[in-house]
């Protein structure tokens, strides 16, 4: 869209391409930062963040908040209700929460904790379903936000159902350290990625979030490929624990799976495999 734009004005367009597609980068650059803060953001932050002057920042919230693509209130500017909308109606993420719910809520409630369902996106993960019980412990997660997928069980889990170039793209990049335990040496992670793999079950402790373990397993779409995790998290130190969760969550995302219209014995069978163990320091 850019490149294009920029070749319409060098061919002697009045550059209202241009334009447009400049207060589009602007308004899509809003609604992420607002989106990526864990609380409302005011006026004067969001234009901080974005380097963009007050009165510029002001024009362009006025048109989000007109949209319902932003809210604001006297605590500061939310993403808006329109989004939310927009979000259930595309169709394969509303097909997958459709196919998880009810094995995710069955799932958390069997076995304690908190329930994750999330879909690869790029280097990170994006949580689609997020189930929390009384026991649940406070987790950065939320339904629309990410986390960087080698800190994470269901990253770990989605990474080793790459392809190998794109492993390889990821290990070569930045893997940043959320924790002081996470896993940021790329031999290290490769080794963990070909472990889950083959044992069917990621878990990390400690990596995304201090004192707390999550343990994580594959859903198969229609083709037999991994299209989502699923996880349970819970606070470390209980290994009992994790192998029961194990144990769940390979029923669940059999059932999911089946559910999305995976071919038959797609899913295979792991109950005999030993659970992942760390490998390696990080």
């Amino acid at each position: 869209m850019r490149g294009g734009a920029a070749v319409m004005t060098a061919a002697g367009t009045d550059g209202t391409a241009t334009e447009s597609t400049s207060v589009l980068d602007r308004s899509l650059a809003m609604l992420d930062a607002v989106a990526q803060s864990q609380e409302t953001l005011s006026l004067s932050e969001l234009a901080r963040r974005l380097g963009m002057p007050k009165s510029t920042a002001h024009r362009h919230v006025a048109q989000l908040v007109a949209r319902g693509l932003l809210e604001r209130d006297d605590e500061g500017l939310r993403l808006g209700m329109a989004l939310f909308e927009l979000g259930h109606r595309v169709p394969a993420q509303r097909a997958l929460r459709e196919a998880a719910s009810g094995a995710l809520t069955r799932l958390q409630a069997a076995a304690g904790g908190t329930a994750h369902l999330v879909v690869p996106a790029r280097a990170d993960v994006l949580y689609l379903e997020k189930i929390s019980g009384v026991d649940a412990v406070g987790l950065p997660s939320r339904v629309g936000g990410r986390m960087p997928a080698h800190a994470t069980a269901v990253g770990k889990m989605l990474l080793a159902h790459l392809p190998p170039e794109s492993v390889d793209a990821v290990l070569r990049g930045r893997l940043r350290r959320v924790t002081l335990r996470t896993t940021v040496a790329p031999g290290v992670l490769r080794r963990q990625l070909v472990a889950a793999r083959e044992r069917g079950i990621a878990v990390e402790r400690e990596e995304a979030v201090a004192g707390v373990s999550c343990v994580a397993a594959a859903v198969r779409g229609e083709t037999g490929a991994v299209v989502a995790a699923i996880s349970l998290a819970r606070v470390s130190g209980s290994p009992d624990w994790e192998a029961r969760a194990a144990l769940l969550l390979r029923t669940a995302a059999a059932e999911i799976s089946e559910r999305l219209g995976a071919p038959p014995g797609s899913t295979p069978d792991m109950s005999g495999r030993p659970l992942l163990r760390p490998v390696g320091p990080a």
